[in-house]
């Protein structure tokens, strides 16, 4: 029997040993028969056998990891997202088979964690791929195994990606290396920011982004401290419920430094420029009510 347990750091890379160990569990008959087991339990065979151009008895992990990642490697579909969600849900239990569902989202997210390693190495100058590599695979682990999926608009995979982010930032920032070389200011990024803040205003960045608070037609290139403090609001108040996706839009494509026109942003939205309006005002009400103190 394979066994399934947390990656740790041994010669060779944690990419490459994940490489490795997938191979086995691919090959493993009961990893094979859990994983068919759990597609047809969730009435997703049919779908994942034709995304993996496979037939539905020979259903395995790679036929998984291939409708996760569809054409272009990246999760970027309807079927990724439900498998993805489906994979959490059993992350989120105990045993054998919480781990394998966790190794899945793993391997899944291995592009996701590599251009995450890239983009610690520098602002944590002094470690190196592999050093930041460890921390990262570490923190995807965590976060999958937590199996918490985000009611927070925007795909699960752009969730697990911010969860993570901000779990190696603070495991990052905790132990420092002295001789670490904050990363330069680039125009997304507040310059008085360290490397945390650097990861942190990326990872809301790219929630925002998931959850359409940051459409292309505004022209925003620069975030500064205020405009990445009004993003990460919406985003938990949209989480928690007390705005809806269209509420955080209203706001967010108005208060911001090139506001999107009202007329143009209720064109997308399918609405009529006074409707959109009288939905940002209550949206504003509704946000300030929920910041209320309350009281004792």
């Amino acid at each position: 029997m394979v066994e399934l347990s947390r990656p740790v750091r041994k010669a060779g890379g944690v990419f490459d040993r994940l490489d490795t160990d997938w191979a086995v569990l691919c090959g493993d008959a009961s990893v094979r028969a859990a994983v068919a087991g759990w597609l047809a339990a969730d009435h997703l065979a049919v779908e994942v056998a034709e995304a993996a151009g496979s037939w539905t008895n020979a259903l395995g992990p790679e036929q998984v990891l291939a409708a996760l990642r569809p054409g272009t490697g990246m999760l970027s579909d309807a079927l990724a997202d439900s498998v993805l969600r489906a994979l959490l849900l059993r992350a989120g239990g105990r045993g054998r088979a919480a781990a394998l569902a966790a190794r899945i989202v793993v391997q899944a997210m291995v592009p996701a964690a590599v251009r995450m390693v890239r983009g610690q190495v520098r602002p944590f100058g002094g470690r190196t791929f592999d050093d930041v590599a460890d921390v990262v695979v570490a923190a995807l682990y965590e976060t999958a195994c937590s199996g918490r999926i985000h009611t927070r608009p925007g795909r699960p995979a752009a969730n697990l990606v911010l969860d993570t982010l901000h779990q190696v930032c603070r495991d990052l920032a905790a132990d420092r290396e002295p001789l670490g070389v904050p990363l330069p200011a680039d125009d997304q990024v507040d310059p008085a920011s360290g490397p945390a803040d650097h990861v942190h205003a990326h990872a809301v960045r790219d929630a925002a982004d998931a959850a359409g608070l940051r459409p292309v037609t505004s022209g925003e290139q620069e975030m500064d401290r205020a405009r990445l403090e009004l993003l990460e609001l919406l985003l938990d108040a949209m989480e928690a419920g007390t705005l809806t996706p269209a509420d955080g839009r209203a706001i967010a494509w108005h208060y911001t430094a090139v506001p999107v026109p009202d007329v143009r942003a209720a064109a997308a939205a399918g609405t009529s420029a006074g409707a959109w309006q009288r939905r940002r005002s209550r949206a504003v009400r509704a946000l300030r009510t929920s910041l209320q103190p309350t009281a004792a």
